[in-house]
């Protein structure tokens, strides 16, 4: 399964680990997603995964059932 929101897109970062001794050595940084249920229109469930900041705004606008 990819590491992917459902909603948003958002996906793996790339980067550098920096050492004391400011040795670089890539890195990824991953997406914090979530597995949650939305009710669709028709009343039925789906379970999704979502980014954490992705579900607080759903949240906030009242859009999780």
């Amino acid at each position: 399964m990819a590491k992917k929101c459902y909603i948003t897109g958002k996906g793996p970062m790339s980067g550098n680990n920096v050492s004391h001794a400011k040795n670089r050595t890539k890195r990824r940084f991953l997406p914090n997603l979530r597995s949650v249920r939305v009710r669709l229109e028709d009343g039925t469930t789906k379970k999704i995964r979502v980014a954490a900041s992705t579900l607080r705004t759903m949240k906030k606008k009242n859009l999780l059932a």
